[in-house]
């Protein structure tokens, strides 16, 4: 095993790096059964109960033990939770509130390990590169650490920088990065096996996605790229800055940048002691987004609250402050984990917008259809029907708001509309792992500067600000529209020709989905009970033989297994 200096820091080699493989996939594999058990076996057999009873236990002890999990392995496993305990929006609270840690608890590499990598990148020894360097770090991520520094005097004249921070990666990462990939892919390919899950998603599609995003993020000089990409977005709006990169110390594993360290997002304490409110900041913090979402087609993936900070801006002398007025700018750092949005998803996710604050239930359907969410050959009245009730009864309302509903009233909806929506056929376009986890986090850091905060406040006038800037392209779209209109007409007859020969031969069918599940349900519930009464005659008949007739007693015990995975399978096929 070899060893930097210290005898407590280990550089992974193949023997570590096997058992971390083995690790993981025995932790994936063993979840992966109790949840098969609990949530596809025990219903088929008529134990339902047993599951509901019992989820909220379940959901907390992996939800524990997968926090154990990332913090002593560290790597992806750490990205993995984070991206957990940001899914709010989809994942229980059980789980989020346990992993929520894992966005900041990651032990710090010791300096001696950071200063050997980063002498060995630069090609000469830290006093040399800069004047000083604090060996304590002020972050320690999952895939590299950063420490303040000062430039020497030779770098800070050609730069015009003097503070800066040194951010390295952890030593051994890259090796760590493979083992952990190759774990993945082999769970998303177990999971692609079950219909649960591949019916929603395409997991080695996924697995992948994610693999491209972890691979960039600990190239440095990519990330370097990121950040004045993002700079030159913004170099018109006030409100965004971005940190300076210092090329001449930057390589693919060590990255300078000026020091912009300010007053953390959701410091309330800092913000408020600095003059500036922080319900000021949520729809400011939002609109950023927003303008990089639906605008530059280029955002920040990983907007959390250690990765923003406000920067007050200084009062002219003759300006008396006011309390909570101070202005400010929004300083975004960490490029590493970006996403892009082509120009028709940027357009579809643009009309979702508008029909959001709009409560338009169908155009938002169709907005969803237009992004590649839902493929094109699904029927959605139901699902227009179900969001235009949605839309009625809890559109507009913010988080505070909504935290008063009765649950009992969710689930009302939830059970309403969850046919509707499992039997339609959602995807997870490229790319769009990251657009949901940054609108997760936006939502996020929003509602913790603001517990009234509203995101519909924000979305409706950007919407506004939307429909008006469209309104451009409005005689394209009538042409488009128009044409669309005239090929119908011409397809028409042919299409109602067809018909009529259908009708007349009878091959028309007439589905009714609600009903036939039903009958469906019930045809496998009587076959069910039946083969649970011959399992159970057949085990007790068994039994009390095998005293006087060992044979025919084993041969009854032994016969009764049929029955009993005739209930079993009979359940799965109907599924």
């Amino acid at each position: 095993m070899t060893q930097s200096r210290a005898t407590d820091y280990v550089i992974p080699d193949a023997e570590n790096t096997r058992a971390r493989y083995r690790r993981i996939l025995r932790f994936a594999a063993w979840h992966l059964a109790v949840t098969w058990w609990y949530e596809l076996f025990l219903p088929r057999i008529g134990l339902t109960s047993v599951a509901e009873r019992t989820r909220i236990r379940r959901m907390k002890i992996f939800a524990r033990r997968f926090y154990v999990l990332a913090v002593d392995l560290g790597g992806l496993m750490i990205k993995v939770g984070q991206f957990m305990s940001s899914r709010l929006d989809v994942l229980p609270p059980e789980i989020t509130k346990e992993l929520d840690g894992l966005q900041d608890e990651v032990p710090p590499v010791p300096f001696h390990a950071i200063r050997q990598l980063a002498e060995a990148e630069l090609g000469t020894s830290l006093e040399r590169a800069y004047a000083w360097v604090n060996e304590t770090p002020i972050a320690a991520a999952s895939l590299g650490q950063a420490h303040r520094a000062r430039l020497s005097p030779v770098d800070a004249a050609d730069t015009g920088l003097l503070d800066v921070v040194l951010k390295v990666q952890r030593p051994g990462i890259d090796t760590i990065v493979e083992v952990d990939l190759k774990a993945l892919r082999r769970v998303g390919r177990w999971l692609s096996h079950v219909r649960l899950v591949s019916d929603r998603a395409d997991m080695p599609a996924l697995v992948e996605e994610f693999a491209v995003t972890s691979l960039e993020e600990i190239d440095y000089l990519n990330e370097a790229a990121n950040s004045e990409t993002f700079a030159a977005n913004f170099a018109d709006n006030p409100l965004v800055a971005v940190p300076t990169v210092v090329w001449e110390r930057t390589t693919r594993r060590v990255l300078t940048l000026e020091d912009v360290t300010a007053i953390k997002v959701t410091d309330h304490e800092g913000l408020r002691a600095a003059g500036v409110d922080p319900a000021l900041v949520a729809p400011v913090f939002a609109s950023v987004m927003f303008d990089q979402m639906f605008e530059h087609g280029f955002f920040h993936a990983d907007p959390h609250p250690g990765n923003i900070f406000v920067t007050p801006v200084p009062l002219p002398e003759d300006a008396e402050p006011t309390e909570g007025s101070r202005p400010f700018t929004l300083t975004f750092i960490d490029f590493g984990m970006m996403g892009t949005v082509p120009a028709g998803t940027r357009s579809g996710l643009r009309k979702l917008l508008i029909a959001a604050a709009a409560r338009d239930g169908k155009g938002l359907v169709d907005a969803i259809r237009d992004i590649g969410v839902l493929l094109p050959t699904a029927d959605t009245v139901e699902l227009e029907r179900a969001m235009t009730e949605l839309f009625s009864r809890f559109g507009g309302m913010g988080f505070a708001e909504l935290r008063e509903v009765d649950p009992r009233e969710f689930r009302e909806f939830a059970t309403q509309f969850n046919d509707v929506v499992r039997s339609l056929p959602f995807q997870l376009p490229e790319n769009f792992l990251l657009v949901i986890r940054a609108m997760s986090l936006t939502s996020g850091v929003s509602s913790a500067l603001d517990a009234r905060f509203n995101l519909w406040d924000s979305v409706e006038p950007y919407a506004r600000q939307l429909i008006r800037d469209e309104r451009g392209n409005l005689v394209e779209d009538l042409g488009r529209q128009a044409l669309d209109i005239a090929a119908l007409t011409i397809r028409l007859p042919r299409r109602l020709d067809g018909l009529i020969d259908r009708v007349e031969d009878g091959s028309v069918a007439i589905q009714t989905p609600r009903l036939d599940r039903q009958v469906a349900g019930l045809d496998r519930t009587l076959r069910r009970l039946i083969s649970a009464l011959l399992f159970g005659g057949l085990i007790l008949a068994g039994a009390i033989t095998r005293a006087d007739d060992a044979v025919l007693g084993t041969v009854l015990m032994v016969g009764s297994a049929i029955p009993l995975l005739a209930a079993v399978l009979g359940g799965r096929r109907g599924a």
